[in-house]
């Protein structure tokens, strides 16, 4: 079996000797970077640098799959925000948001002809070519509700939220609709599987009805570009009054944070959904030791996840030994 094989029938919940490895948020550290001798900030903007990245995790961890891009402000730069590209050790950031309450929304139809959603479709095609025989490529987006914090500020959007619900679907229909043509973009250019992030639908800004109201019915649009890719969706924090929810988007799989117990997890999923993650980011891959990643992995497993994988994006210098015991502790 090859570790594309695994890692997408891991995803189709088929029985396996054991899960699969890898990455399927920000994958990229600076030891990588490192090992290719491909550096952001430039690798954000370069389709071969992109490319060489988003294979690295596999020539220098041993992860299943390879992934791109690093951030989620692709699409808020597509929109017209203005995007800090960050240094060596940290990922980009929007600075000024395009529109204003009272604003029309609207994009370029020929967005996915230009900046780095362009990069983004042609490091997937370099990527197919260069290793879709042997690894599953994961292409990061952006889910509808964060990219709508991108167009007014996240914080104008939850206000919005209480006051101008209608305003806010008015922000998120958009978001969606683009969202959706930029999928289908991707998987046309070879990507295997889709990883949608969407950190502002967490609980930690909403409750599970606004995200029935505000998330799941647009994740549905956007997952309609998807075709026959399998579709994951991750969302930050402690999840577990969103498992559900987040099944009833349509997504194979649901990636998930350390502040979910993951034998409740696979609990509540029941087969329904694969499960990803849910190694913590801070510790121990950050600031912990390559026994306590190799234990909390084993434990991941021992739950019946689907993939262990980072719960969250891996920060720049997470250590590489504390990588390694992750995935040591899974392929044995």
């Amino acid at each position: 079996m090859t570790p594309k094989e695994r890692f997408l029938a891991a995803l189709s919940r088929e029985k396996l000797d054991r899960p699969a490895v890898g990455c399927v948020t920000q994958s990229v550290t600076v030891d990588q970077m490192d090992a290719v001798g491909v550096h952001w900030p430039e690798a954000h903007s370069d389709a071969n640098m992109m490319a060489a990245l988003g294979a690295a995790g596999a020539k220098v961890f041993g992860f299943e799959n390879a992934r791109i891009p690093f951030c989620l402000t692709v699409e808020a730069e597509a929109l017209g925000a203005v995007v800090d590209l960050g240094k060596v050790d940290r990922t980009p950031m929007v600075k000024k948001h395009p529109f204003e309450s009272d604003s029309e929304p609207t994009f370029d139809k020929d967005f996915i002809n230009k900046g780095r959603a362009k990069t983004v479709i042609e490091a997937t095609k370099l990527l197919k070519k260069q290793v879709g025989d042997e690894l599953a490529i994961v292409v990061g987006t952006t889910g509808p509700v964060t990219i709508a914090g991108h167009m007014v500020s996240t914080e104008n959007l939850l206000l919005m939220m209480i006051t101008e619900p209608e305003t806010v679907h008015k922000f998120i229909k958009v978001a969606a609709e683009m969202e959706k043509m930029y999928i289908q973009a991707l998987v046309e250019a070879g990507a295997d599987v889709i990883a949608m992030s969407d950190p502002s639908a967490s609980t930690d800004m909403m409750s599970a009805e606004m995200f029935d109201e505000f998330a799941k019915p647009y994740i549905k649009t956007c997952w309609e570009g998807a075709g026959n890719a399998k579709k994951i969706l991750h969302i930050c924090g402690n999840t577990t009054i969103l498992l559900d929810h987040m099944i009833d988007t349509g997504a194979d799989g649901l990636s998930i944070e350390e502040k979910v117990d993951p034998a409740e997890a696979v609990k509540i999923v029941n087969g329904r959904a694969a499960l990803v993650g849910n190694m913590g980011v801070v510790r121990p891959l950050l600031q912990g030791t390559p026994e306590e990643c190799r234990e909390h992995a084993l434990k991941i497993k021992e739950a019946g996840f689907n993939v262990v994988a980072p719960g969250c994006g891996l920060a720049a210098r997470v250590p590489k030994a504390n990588i390694e015991a992750m995935v040591k502790a899974i392929k044995g």
